[in-house]
C-alpha cells in the first residue's frame, strides 16, 4: 500500500512540476508566470520529501518559492510590466522560429527520456539516493566548499539585476512626457 501511495505522489508531484514550468513559459501575464513557477517549485519540493531530502525540499520551498519569487514580483511591480506590453501574435519568421525550437527541445526530450529512464526501468538498475542525501552537514559542507564561487556569484547577479531594474524603471519615469507640459 505504501509503495503504491509513493507512486502516485511521485507521478502527481512529477505532472504538476512539469505542467507549472510550461504553464509559467507559456504565460503572456508576467505575475501569472511566477505564480506558476511557485506551483512547480512545490511540487519539486514534494519529489524531495519522497527522496528523504527535507531540508532540500524546505530550501526550496523557502529560498525559492519565498525570496526569490518574492523578488521576482518585485521587480515586476517596478517595471509595471502589463501582459500587452509584449507584443501580439508572432507572424512571419519569428512563428517558424518559434516552432522549430519547440520542435528540438521536443525531440531531444523524447532522447533523453528513452536513452535514459526507459532502460534503467527495463533492467530494474534503479539506484537508491545515498543515506545522507539532502542532509544539513553535506549540503552546507558542499555549498561552502565545493560551490562557494557559484554560490556567490548567484548572489552578486541577482544583486545586479535588482539594481539594472531599479535603472531601467528610472529611466522609464524620466523618458515620460509631463502631462501639464503636453496641454
Amino acid at each position: 500500500m505504501e509503495n503504491t501511495l509513493d507512486i502516485i505522489v511521485f507521478w502527481v508531484s512529477a505532472a504538476f512540476a512539469i505542467g507549472g514550468a510550461v504553464m509559467m513559459v507559456w504565460q503572456r501575464n508576467p505575475v501569472a508566470s511566477a505564480l506558476f513557477l511557485i506551483l512547480s517549485l512545490i511540487s519539486q519540493a514534494a519529489l524531495f520529501v519522497q527522496l528523504d531530502a527535507v531540508f532540500v525540499a524546505a530550501l526550496v520551498i523557502i529560498i525559492y518559492a519565498g525570496a526569490i519569487i518574492a523578488l521576482f514580483l518585485f521587480v515586476i511591480m517596478l517595471l509595471n510590466l502589463r501582459g500587452e506590453s509584449f507584443g501580439g501574435r508572432s507572424e512571419g519568421p519569428g512563428r517558424f522560429v518559434k516552432l522549430g525550437i519547440a520542435s528540438l527541445v521536443g525531440a531531444e526530450l523524447v532522447y533523453i527520456i528513452s536513452m535514459s529512464i526507459i532502460p534503467k526501468l527495463e533492467l530494474g538498475l534503479q539506484k537508491a539516493a545515498p543515506m545522507n542525501f539532502g542532509d544539513v552537514k553535506l549540503v552546507a559542507g558542499l555549498l561552502y566548499s565545493k560551490y562557494l564561487y557559484p554560490f556567490e556569484l548567484t548572489s552578486i547577479l541577482l544583486l545586479v539585476a535588482i539594481v539594472g531594474a531599479v535603472v531601467m524603471a528610472k529611466r522609464d519615469e524620466n523618458e515620460k512626457p509631463d502631462a501639464d507640459l503636453v496641454e
